[in-house]
């Protein structure tokens, strides 16, 4: 796990500095998704900065297990309304905002337990009609909207790019992701502090930090093959 580790964190300092970027502004996310609790510690320790979970269940049965912070874990899948309260306490940001109803129900919940969740807009920059998230032309928008609302902070954006995209390093979709997150950025929203870009896993996070990912996804190169995940 260790080399796996470092071969990503190495090679993230190598895209840095080759787009001109400052050393350290992608961080590794092990995506964790079937992933046991030690497996995921492991990757914890050998350096990986985030981790990224898919399913409540399965984030509620790991969570007390993993030798890490809140602020380290964040949520990255689906989530239904009626799942929100029982992450509430357990994670520091949902990147899976797909829809203004998920986001009032997360400020809702977030009020309850006395707390502000940070978010991240899940853009379907692909317009594929099997996936979620806002339309890349609706972005500001809600942008605007789940910026004003009171228990949450906008951070930025995620999206997951089209696999024929990723399979054939066509880098469009990110390019397109990265000019909606400089718009966000220099909207200044008020109640907002966009500084991520989620994007990028392991058949193509080369092309994503090329075009301004802060985060990168890597459940496969990490952990092996295994269920289909985000990563």
């Amino acid at each position: 796990m260790e080399e796996r580790v470092r071969f990503y964190e190495n090679r993230l300092r190598e895209l840095e500095a080759a787009a001109g970027r400052p050393e350290g502004s992608v961080r590794l996310m092990a995506v964790t998704k079937t992933v046991p609790p030690e497996k995921v510690n492991a990757a914890l320790r050998a350096g990986a900065a985030l981790v990224g979970e898919n399913r409540v269940q399965e984030l509620m049965a790991k969570k007390n297990q993993y030798n890490c912070a809140k602020s380290q874990i964040h949520f990255i899948g689906h989530l239904q309304t009626n799942k929100i309260r029982d992450i509430m306490n357990s994670v520091s940001c949902v990147q899976s905002v797909d829809s203004l109803r998920l986001a009032r129900a997360l400020s809702a919940a977030a009020e309850k337990a006395g707390v502000r969740m940070d978010c991240l807009l899940e853009v379907n920059i692909g317009m594929e009609e099997s996936k979620s998230g806002f339309s890349p032309e609706g972005v500001l928008g809600a942008a605007r909207e789940i910026a004003a609302m009171p228990f949450l902070t906008l951070r930025g954006l995620m999206t997951v790019q089209p696999a024929a995209a990723s399979a054939g390093h066509d880098d469009r979709y990110f390019r397109r992701m990265q000019a909606l997150y400089l718009s966000l950025k220099e909207a200044s929203l008020p109640g907002a502090q966009v500084d991520t870009l989620s994007m990028g896993m392991t058949g193509d996070f080369e092309e994503a930090v090329r075009c301004g990912a802060t985060i990168v996804r890597i459940g496969r190169g990490l952990f092996g093959s295994r269920e289909r995940q985000d990563g």
